[in-house]
């Protein structure tokens, strides 16, 4: 095993941890994803693994290729256990979203595409964030963490940089980690407003 499979296998072993954190936390009724997020993801993740294999990435698009076929699982999942909460904003984001998708399409430089992908894949946190401002328990902060990290061994991986290989996951890594400090916070805002003499 040379030195970029052995990122790719940690890249993919931190989303396994990811999802298998998240799946855990939905079935034990703790976690109540939002569907428009992950299609979003989803679709995103999808194009960016397309766009990482076209340019030379190799394994270090693994990641993303695991990362995208259980957003579309966790979609499915969402329909029956997910936030039944849909807002006007969320069909705006979703709709803001997924109608930049064909302008990648008529993108025909990649660095353009992928900074698309990422402006498009940063949207699909506002449902997930909308809710979780008020219900931040709903959400698994660890599963975000190891999605960050999954993003971060995956840029050790690429067999080529380019921006259009690492700038995705680099903006991955960073959202991921955002989002579960946020969660992080909103949750001990949460109890620290409940303990607070009325």
């Amino acid at each position: 095993m040379n030195q970029t499979e052995f990122f790719a296998f940690l890249a993919i072993l931190m989303m396994i941890c990811s999802r298998a954190n998240y799946f855990n936390s939905i079935f034990l009724n703790k976690t109540h994803p939002h569907a428009f997020s992950w299609l979003i993801w989803g679709v995103i993740s999808s194009i960016g693994f397309a766009a990482q294999v076209a340019e030379g990435a190799g394994v270090g698009s693994w990641a993303r290729g695991f990362s995208a076929t259980t957003c579309f699982i966790l979609v499915i999942i969402s329909m029956f256990k997910g936030e039944r909460t849909i807002k006007r904003s969320d069909w705006v984001t979703l709709a803001v979203a997924l109608s930049a998708i064909p302008l990648w399409i008529v993108t025909k430089t990649p660095v353009w595409s992928v900074i698309l992908v990422c402006i498009i894949d940063t949207l699909g946190y506002f449902p997930t964030v909308r809710k979780s401002w008020t219900k931040p328990q709903e959400e698994a902060a660890r599963s975000y963490i190891f999605s960050g990290l999954g993003a971060f061994f995956s840029i050790l991986a690429m067999e080529q940089y380019t921006v259009s290989t690492w700038l995705y996951p680099a903006v991955l890594t960073f959202t991921n980690n955002a989002m579960a400090a946020f969660l992080l916070l909103r949750r001990k805002a949460v109890v620290d407003k409940k303990q607070r003499p009325q």
